[in-house]
């Protein structure tokens, strides 16, 4: 008797797995589509079940294999999904032809309060909300800002002096908590301590740090919406009573002071003080209660940790790795410094031009995510190949392979900062460089992670120099659903001498 339920049960698998692969090669074969049939049912997404391999890489195996197609057709259960590899496609979708790219690809649980900000919101209210968040990231609101993000900075120096087994390892743990602490400030305002003494800061670890169980959430929701929806997954619930409960006290105990702080806490203030925000195209009316509020603080967390950890991790790594580089970012701090007397600001941070050159270059070879989605939500057709593509297929986007496709990036796995000096950067940016996205979709956050990575190397690079620990057997890759982590490499903190 258990053999035959054994049988039967292995028999409907194995017709199922038959019919949604059948199903997916077909859906592409009438449309004149390349097809990756290695997994036709769960395409990119098997080894990473399987094998633990990062769904990135699995991307750029496709990418590779189907590099002079315009778009390749991938495996995900019922869900038609295309790999979108010429330019001008990736282009179409993410910017030319928002109107029918404009979701991000994964619908949320109308329960699941936290996850209701601008990074999964679509349609709409995204649009309506990313208008009232985007004033927060302004130049001149960045600059009035600014005097948080230095003291994260003079706060993670010191956090390192007074903590000397952090030199030594682990590098990855102590950025990812400086971010935190940092995105803490900036959200919740700078106390008279150390932000490493921040109650939210073991929050905010806890709320960024992949487990299997996240990653198997994110990889569901890739895979089909539908499963995800049914399944009635949430993504952030185990931390809304904390989250929800601090913003409103925090916006309470705000409204009640006098001074202004220019971070986002203000904001929140000034939302709830104006009542109800209005689309004047739609009509569409969303109301500041703390629960929206509360998710868009959350937003900052879960969108702006690993990424800007890894913006740092990933240009330490780097200048490790090439001293020559390292000592004229050293010498361009020190005369930065020098100039401002012994004093940084914001106008000082961006006027380091190599310092931007190395970032950029160390966000190419190392971007925070391996490729971003969208989903269809009207019927199109793409120019390059004349695909058509209709509404509810997922759209995947390379970035990872892209940024290292010598078409794009002659000598793609080498350090060239000078790609992204002045003469060059603009032909790049305009054709393939997207660490943060691209379009109208690109982070929010942007300005925010790149001023916070360049003040954190700044006051680093002034008081350390760095040592990069390569294990042996190459790169490797934390396995996770979208982001892109080493794990075998390391940096090593070394005092210098700070010049007078």
């Amino acid at each position: 008797m258990i053999a035959f339920i054994f049988l039967f049960v292995a028999t409907i698998i194995l017709c199922f797995v038959y019919i949604c692969g059948k199903y997916n090669e077909d859906y592409w074969k009438k449309r004149n589509v390349a097809f990756y049939s290695k997994h036709k049912v769960f395409g990119v997404f098997w080894e990473f079940a399987s094998k633990k391999k990062p769904v990135f890489q699995n991307l750029g195996e496709v990418y590779k294999e189907y590099r002079n197609e315009p778009a390749v057709g991938i495996g995900s259960l019922f869900t038609p999904t295309l790999c979108v590899i010429d330019p001008t496609n990736v282009q179409y979708v993410l910017t030319t032809d928002f109107a029918s790219f404009n979701h991000r690809g994964l619908d949320t649980s109308k329960n699941d309060l936290l996850a209701d900000n601008i990074l999964f919101m679509n349609g709409n209210r995204w649009k309506l909300m990313r208008q009232t968040m985007t004033p927060l990231f302004t130049s001149s609101k960045l600059k009035s800002m600014y005097y948080i993000i230095d003291k994260s900075a003079t706060d993670l120096v010191e956090h390192l002096k007074a903590n000397k087994e952090l030199l030594k390892g682990n590098a990855f743990d102590t950025l990812s908590s400086f971010c935190s602490a940092a995105i803490g400030s900036a959200v919740f305002g700078v106390s008279t301590g150390s932000i490493f003494d921040s109650p939210f800061l073991d929050m905010a670890r806890k709320s960024t740090k992949p487990t299997l169980k996240s990653s198997l959430k994110i990889a569901v929701g890739n895979l089909s919406n539908k499963l995800f929806t049914f399944l009635g997954l949430k993504l952030f619930k185990d931390f809304e009573d904390f989250f929800i409960g601090a913003v409103r006290n925090i916006i309470r105990a705000r409204g009640l002071e006098k001074t202004k702080r220019h971070d986002f806490a203000d904001i929140c203030v000034s939302l709830q003080n104006a009542g109800t925000i209005v689309d004047k195209d739609t009509g569409l009316e969303l109301k500041p209660t703390d629960e929206l509020l509360a998710a868009q603080a959350f937003f900052f967390f879960i969108a702006g940790v690993e990424p800007t950890a890894q913006a740092l991790y990933a240009t330490l790594i780097e200048l490790g790795r090439h001293p020559e580089h390292l000592e004229k970012v050293h010498n361009e701090i020190d005369e930065a410094f020098k100039i401002h007397n012994n004093k940084m600001d914001y106008d000082a941070i961006m006027g380091m031009k190599h310092l931007d050159m190395v970032v950029s270059e160390a966000l190419r070879l190392h971007p925070p995510v391996g490729f971003i989605t969208r989903k269809c939500v009207k019927d199109t057709i793409l120019p390059v190949g004349n695909v058509k593509v209709e509404k509810g297929t997922r759209i995947m986007t390379p970035i990872f392979a892209v940024h290292h496709d010598e078409k794009f990036y002659p000598e793609p796995l080498k350090f060239i900062p000078e790609r992204f000096a002045p003469e060059n950067r603009n032909k790049i940016i305009d054709i393939s460089y997207m660490p943060f996205g691209k379009g109208n979709r690109v982070c929010v956050g942007t300005r925010y992670a790149l001023l916070q990575t360049k003040a954190g190397l700044v006051h680093l690079l002034r008081n350390f120099t760095v040592r990069t620990i390569i294990d042996e057997g190459g790169p490797k890759y934390v396995p996770q659903p979208a982001q892109v982590r080493l794990y075998n490499i390391d940096v090593e903190f070394i005092p210098r001498s700070v010049p007078k």
